[in-house]
């Protein structure tokens, strides 16, 4: 059906003349006659009829006037959310990794209420494979994902990326070992500890075995960096950990050169959906300063994944 028309149906319920609606709208008497045939036509029912020199709305032109309001309570509605000038306003869904959510996202909420109050943000942790998916069935509005300079993700044709901020990662190892030149091919005999959940690390921590020339042994599949370090300590392998990033006693960070790993953190939206005002405003808060990237040590979280 086409809004204009059903204006025009509300008009005249609301008025009762078609005259009256022609000077409201600064048309003819026969446009509007010719307009409320055309809806009629399109809904497939009689909207009006004559009552002596005049006509009535029908049982089914009132009930569909009545409709009329609220849908075009919503087109207003949707055209509002759509114009990229309007008030921020309306539920923004975020979703990603734990780090992200910390030095990106928290940081920035108390300043968004207080200037956009209309703007709620809904916060969820994913990884990046749980992340992508949801963007994609339009389940998130934005994911906080991440990857490794020796694992890129692809986070798919319907969606877009924007960097945000990177760091080098090292290897957890026990902290009463001896230093030892960095480069992983002095740790080929060790177990190695991976993400549970996103299949990065195990990408990163195989390359870095094939360019040392070894297949890494892989036995155990953490989420929780704590985790990760509690298991480094008894004993059960290595890991890759943050540098910078303050660890549990009894862990150490050993630096990894030729090649390096470098975590960098993105926002990710669908394609076409940047320009929504609430996910708008945020985005304007996240990126981070010109020139940012690629400088290894910005930021630094003081938790970790």
């Amino acid at each position: 059906m086409d809004t204009r028309r059903l204006h025009l149906l509300l008009a005249l319920s609301r008025m009762g003349s078609m005259r009256a609606v022609a000077e409201t709208y600064h048309l003819t008497t026969s446009t509007v006659s010719q307009q409320i045939a055309a809806l009629a036509k399109e809904t497939g029912t009689p909207l009006i009829e004559p009552e002596g020199r005049r006509v009535r709305l029908t049982p089914a032109g009132r009930r569909l006037a009545d409709h009329a309001v609220t849908i075009l309570a919503a087109v207003d509605a949707a055209r509002l959310d759509l114009d990229p000038d309007a008030e921020p306003a309306g539920t923004l869904r975020a979703g990603g990794f734990a780090t992200g959510i910390r030095v990106s996202l928290l940081p920035i909420l108390a300043d968004l209420t207080h200037r956009h109050p209309g703007v709620e943000v809904v916060i969820s942790e994913y990884e990046p494979i749980e992340a992508f998916a949801l963007l994609a069935d339009d389940d998130l509005d934005l994911a906080l994902t991440y990857d490794y300079n020796l694992a890129p993700a692809a986070p798919g044709p319907a969606l877009e990326s924007v960097p945000l901020w990177s760091i080098p990662w090292g290897l957890g190892v026990p902290d009463d070992e001896p230093d030892r030149p960095p480069d992983v091919s002095g740790y080929y005999d060790r177990t190695w500890i991976v993400n549970s959940r996103n299949t990065a690390d195990e990408d990163a921590v195989r390359t870095l075995g094939a360019l040392a020339g070894f297949v890494p042994r892989i036995a155990h599949q953490i989420d929780s960096l704590e985790l990760v370090e509690d298991l480094i300590v008894a004993g059960y392998g290595v890991g890759l950990l943050p540098m910078g990033r303050p660890t549990g006693t009894g862990v150490k960070v050993v630096p990894l050169s030729d090649p390096s790993v470098v975590l960098t953190a993105y926002a990710v939206t669908r394609i076409g959906r940047a320009t929504w005002p609430p996910l708008r405003a945020v985005l304007d808060r996240i990126r981070p300063p010109q020139g940012a990237l690629p400088e290894s040590g910005w930021p630094r979280p003081a938790a970790s994944e």
